[in-house]
């Protein structure tokens, strides 16, 4: 069911530089959660009016759009405060959300796992707890349209106390579900096997290309969050190596504080990884804006340290000849070609080979399995089999602290 909504931006000097860029996500954003986009009012001003965001001339300007489009809710690209929202909701006689709710409804309907569930109930009780003051419009809205869906969509108790309550509730139950995805996560890091996370922009194509190389059924579609529970998928590389895959939700320019805290552990699932793959969208008209958030995020979560393939993704919206990457290592695909499959396998086998160590090792006729399993835990790049030692001879790349590595160098001792 869509609802018909007006859209409300200021732009002020401190936001001149991504003001539009900004606006059209918010109307990407807004049409994800199913609004029809009836109006967008927008103004400049030095500075957003601290009781309205944008003084009370053109709250009455707004008042009148509301009543002439029929619109049913408006949204703010700025965050508001509880006063500002009574306060525009009072004039304008419909509801009034912020960007931050609306980035939260998105997230809980796209929440599949309970840890997801749990971390947007959290959230969205984070930000309604210092809205809940009496029975105002904005409460009996609960459960009924944007901004208000989700696992929080039951009836709120007005009660603060038992607000808090349940935050602290749902913060315990989440310990118990991170203790676990910790040991997984754990359990992962100790084997031999090659790590790799998605991230990227939001709508850059992340499920679309773990679909690509691992033919995962994942939510994949041209829309704001399309994924938002990590999932972690087996591939193997061309040559046999078998790695893992994990699609991470997506990043975006003001993250709300509340999402960035309760999402920090789904986040978190980078953060043991070998090598990442950040996904860009070649064609996005803001796609430097994009590439400097991301980068940005990364340093907060203290994971640039962390080696980066770029993917420049949809190539075939864009003419590639006049294309200028801005990140390096890259490559340059359409996740939607067999040929961008065959180039992305290729450009992350050569990362592989620069963090790796190289091997030479000599294996008996009879280590049939072991020659299988080295082909599966090690980037084999030749294998021959000389007939007078009745041995193969093998190269590749391993982790350092692999078994074959050790083992090519129990060899050089001896």
């Amino acid at each position: 069911m869509t609802e018909k909504v007006i859209l409300v931006g200021v732009e002020t000097d401190e936001n001149k530089n991504n003001y539009l860029e900004s606006m059209h996500e918010l109307a990407g954003l807004a049409k994800t959660a199913q609004g029809e986009i009836v109006h967008s009012l927008t103004q400049k001003r030095p500075r957003v009016d601290r009781q309205t965001i944008i003084g009370k001339g053109k709250v009455e300007e707004l008042a009148q759009l509301v009543d002439a489009h029929e619109a049913e809710l408006v949204i703010f690209n700025h965050a508001l405060t509880p006063r500002q929202s009574q306060t525009i909701e009072t004039k304008v006689g419909v509801p009034v959300i912020d960007r931050i709710q609306l980035i939260l409804d998105i997230f809980a309907q796209r929440a599949r796992s309970k840890e997801g569930k749990l971390q947007v109930e959290l959230a969205q009780l984070d930000y309604l707890l210092p809205r809940l003051v009496g029975q105002g419009q904005s409460l009996s809205r609960l459960g009924g349209g944007i901004g208000t869906r989700g696992p929080g969509e039951t009836k709120l108790e007005t009660d603060r106390r038992h607000i808090r309550q349940k935050i602290s509730a749902i913060k315990k139950e989440l310990k118990e579900v991170e203790a676990h995805r910790e040991r997984s996560r754990q359990k992962r890091q100790q084997s031999s096997i090659f790590q790799m996370g998605l991230i990227g922009y939001t709508n850059a194509g992340k499920s679309t290309i773990l679909n690509l190389l691992t033919n995962a059924d994942t939510y994949s579609k041209d829309q704001l969050f399309a994924t938002l529970d990590p999932l972690t998928k087996r591939w193997h590389l061309p040559q046999g190596m078998e790695t893992t895959i994990t699609d991470t939700v997506g990043f975006i320019q003001d993250l709300p504080t509340q999402l960035v805290n309760a999402f920090q552990s789904t986040l978190e699932e980078s953060k043991g990884m070998d090598l990442l793959l950040h996904v860009v969208d070649a064609s996005a008209e803001d796609r430097q804006q994009q590439e400097k958030t991301v980068m940005a995020l990364l340093k907060d979560l203290e994971m640039d340290d962390i080696p980066v393939l770029t993917i420049y993704n949809k190539a075939d919206r864009i003419a590639a000849f006049s294309f200028t990457p801005t990140l390096f290592p890259n490559v340059l695909i359409s996740a939607k070609s067999t040929k961008g499959k065959e180039a992305l396998a290729e450009a992350i086998k050569l990362e592989i080979m620069d963090l790796l160590e190289p091997y030479l090792l000599t294996l008996d006729a009879a280590e049939g399995q072991a020659l299988n399993e080295m082909k599966r835990e090690t980037l084999v790049l030749s294998e021959t089999f000389d007939e007078e030692k009745e041995a193969y001879i093998v190269r590749g790349f391993a982790k350092k602290q692999s078994l074959w590595i050790r083992r090519m160098e129990d060899e050089l001792d001896n």
